[in-house]
């Protein structure tokens, strides 16, 4: 999940590194990296912003080693063929693709399987992209019932609902704006309800608190206490 502060970015070698940046009373600069690999830091006010970058760059290997640890815990991207029996997930159970030949294209969902009617069953370009158009289909209903339900819970904390929209992102499953904008990962739809629901609400508590700090966890734990084992499962599976 991202903050909604300002994104700035030091280079490194080959790599950039963008972080958010927010003031506090604190004394001290605080750099945090996150399981979705962003970066947070938090610095004394009045501190120039050429004196955080230089502390970054400082701890450019840490964080580039701790954002490779928590990189094994995103989904990976997995190489496939489109043909039968090759198994995809929706909603956090395994279905195996049933690939059959039609006059007429169409994807549904029969027991175990995910059917995919093509005019050619070699054409995997084709049912790819039938089963990326039904799942993100899926993926627009889904979320909006998550978002309502969660969004509902969250009213009387002031959180005023936001709007969703999909969007591919490579290392994360959502993110959030300033201006109340809800953008989640369509390959989300994979995952197990209680998981969405997890990611949906931690990118509305963000619309209040911004960043990862106690007034974020209160909230979190208030509308959902059993959010770290929601996060769990969703950072052990494997699409």
């Amino acid at each position: 999940m991202t903050t909604s502060a300002p994104i700035h970015c030091i280079p490194y070698g080959k790599e950039n590194i963008h972080f958010s940046l927010s003031y506090t009373s604190r004394k001290t600069l605080a750099i945090s990296v996150h399981p979705d690999l962003s970066v947070t830091v938090t610095a004394p006010q009045g501190t120039a912003l050429k004196q955080i970058k230089a502390k970054v760059r400082k701890r450019a290997a840490w964080i580039l080693k701790q954002q490779n640890y928590f990189e094994q815990f995103m989904p990976p991207s997995l190489a496939r063929q489109y043909l039968s029996g090759e198994t995809h997930y929706y909603l956090g159970r395994q279905y195996r693709l049933k690939v059959e030949e039609d006059a007429d294209d169409s994807v549904k969902l029969r027991g175990e399987w995910i059917q995919i009617r093509v005019r050619r069953k070699e054409d995997t370009q084709r049912i790819k992209a039938l089963l990326d158009e039904w799942q993100l289909t899926r993926a627009r209903e889904r979320f909006q019932i998550s978002l309502d339900k969660c969004g509902e819970k969250l009213r009387k904390y002031k959180i005023a609902q936001p709007q969703l929209r999909i969007r591919k992102m490579a290392k994360r499953w959502g993110s959030c704006t300033r201006g109340g904008i809800i953008y989640l990962n369509p390959e989300l739809i994979k995952a197990p309800p209680h998981c969405i629901d997890y990611v949906i609400t931690h990118e509305l508590c963000h619309l209040k608190f911004p960043h990862h700090g106690k007034g974020f966890y209160s909230l979190m734990r208030l509308v959902m206490p059993d959010w770290e084992q929601r996060k769990k499962r969703l950072e052990s599976i494997r699409m």
